[in-house]
């Protein structure tokens, strides 16, 4: 068959399955195909991983060896632009939002060691009394989206930490987490340490059901089921929102639209809600002038920006946003515009969209899709912050300090950003979505013998 081939990878060393999967991409083209994990594939990889398991963790050069060879190296035939060009036909991504991914999970490997001192306590209680931060176990599986890239460093942290890993990439995307594993095996990881598993979502429940903790990501319903796990840790739908409390300057669509728009509008953290104490359809009609300027070349050119769907998709799309104009809403890009434009190559480019509503629980509003897509409703002070919460990340317009210290203290807003400030500005150990060296550690007492004087008398 023409194209690339997947195969899984067990405990660092690849293995056929005779279970395919074709991998058609956003044209409607064959890609390749996906050689897929049978579960009696998996519980093999689980048991030999947890075999071999001892819990040390991998040391950071080795990780930024790693990081060098995924961002440069050609691995097992491929090179960086043809990672690139794969990512991007297969999952709709734009090749700058795969580049700028890359990026991001060279950067978080490079910073891994301060952003677990950043994450964690204090461990020094004086001479002979010590805290020691010890994974809470040995296996750790990740089961990932397609809609980005960057999410696979949280694998990568579990790593460092001395977890053994099983992946289980997207299904639409398998790249990057092969890639990753590629270069770790280069770079001198023990084979033992990583498992790529492409699989069903059956087997990839039982792969987070056998290991000792694990993270999944996906939409509502993929998230649900293991939304009270002790064990699992979710990254679902990020809802990420701006409260726009200040006039409409040029300065501030400028921001509104990169918080929308940067990455084609893919990441977890782009805005998709703008609540406002002024003019609803004033804001949306200046932000959807800022979007109608946006232009991008088919999604496998290199200067592409927005990202595209297959036919499919994009009738689900069409179907869903459909069913999100009515009630009032008000569609704000060109009159008459198809809000799915098929491409010379088959695919599908979703038009950035902004509606507006009067009202502030339009079935609308909290609706996340994968691209430049924003509702402006609403906000009275009357309505606190109820309407504000349930975000990965609010954006703060607003010179108000009473509503900042009420907004921080509100556990359903994961990140808070101030003023003109990006969704995704930090630094290491902010947390993105929960603190992720807390989740994957333990914390153990160990007094040194003979120690006289306790810390605290």
């Amino acid at each position: 068959m023409a194209g690339i081939v997947v195969e899984p990878i067990v405990c660092g060393r690849p293995v056929r399955s005779l279970d395919r999967a074709p991998l058609v991409d956003v044209r409607g083209d064959l890609l390749g195909e996906v050689g897929t994990a049978p579960r009696l594939m998996a519980v093999g990889a689980v048991t030999r991983a947890r075999r071999s398991a001892d819990g040390t963790p991998v040391g950071h050069d080795l990780l930024l060896r790693a990081a060098d060879l995924f961002a440069t190296a050609d691995l097992d035939g491929e090179t960086p632009q043809e990672y690139e060009r794969r990512v991007a036909l297969a999952a709709g991504l734009p090749r700058v939002t795969v580049r700028n991914a890359v990026a991001d999970i060279v950067r978080s490997l490079t910073h891994l060691p301060a952003t677990t001192r950043a994450e964690l306590p204090g461990t020094r209680l004086g001479d002979g009394y010590d805290t020691a931060w010890v994974p809470a176990g040995r296996l750790f599986t990740a089961v990932m989206a397609s809609n980005h890239p960057a999410p696979n460093d949280s694998w990568l942290h579990a790593l460092a930490l001395g977890y053994s890993v099983l992946v289980r990439p997207g299904t639409r995307e398998p790249f990057t987490a092969r890639r990753l594993t590629l270069a770790l095996l280069a770079a001198g990881l023990a084979e033992h340490r990583i498992s790529y598993l492409p699989c069903e979502r059956a087997v990839g429940e039982y792969l987070l059901e056998a290991a000792d903790r694990g993270i999944v990501y996906g939409g509502s319903d993929a998230v649900r089921r293991w939304a009270d796990s002790a064990t699992v840790t979710t990254r679902g739908p990020g809802r990420s929102r701006v409260l726009l409390d200040r006039p409409l300057t040029d300065e501030v669509l400028d921001h509104l639209t990169v918080s929308a728009a940067h990455d084609g509008g893919t990441r977890c953290n782009n805005i998709s809600l703008v609540l406002t104490t002024g003019d609803p359809r004033q804001v949306a009609a200046a932000l959807a002038a800022r979007f109608d300027a946006l232009a991008s070349p088919e999604v496998s050119a290199p200067d592409a920006t927005l990202p595209v769907v297959d036919a499919a998709r994009a009738e689900g799309l069409r179907r869903q946003l459909a069913g999100l104009t009515g009630g009032g809403a008000v569609v704000h890009t060109a009159a008459g515009a198809d809000p799915l434009v098929r491409l010379p190559d088959g695919s599908h480019r979703p038009l950035p969209t902004v509606l507006s509503t009067d009202d502030p629980r339009h079935p609308a509003v909290g609706v996340e899709l994968p691209f430049p897509f924003v509702v402006v409703a609403p906000w009275r002070r009357t309505d606190g912050t109820a309407a504000l919460g349930d975000a990965l990340v609010l954006n703060l317009l607003t010179d108000d300090a009473d509503l900042r210290a009420a907004v921080v203290a509100d556990p359903s807003v994961r990140k808070v950003t101030c003023g003109l400030t990006l969704p995704w500005d930090g630094a290491p150990g902010i947390p993105h979505e929960g603190n992720l060296s807390l989740f994957l550690l333990k914390s153990k007492g160990v007094v040194t013998t003979g120690a006289r004087d306790h810390a605290l008398a």
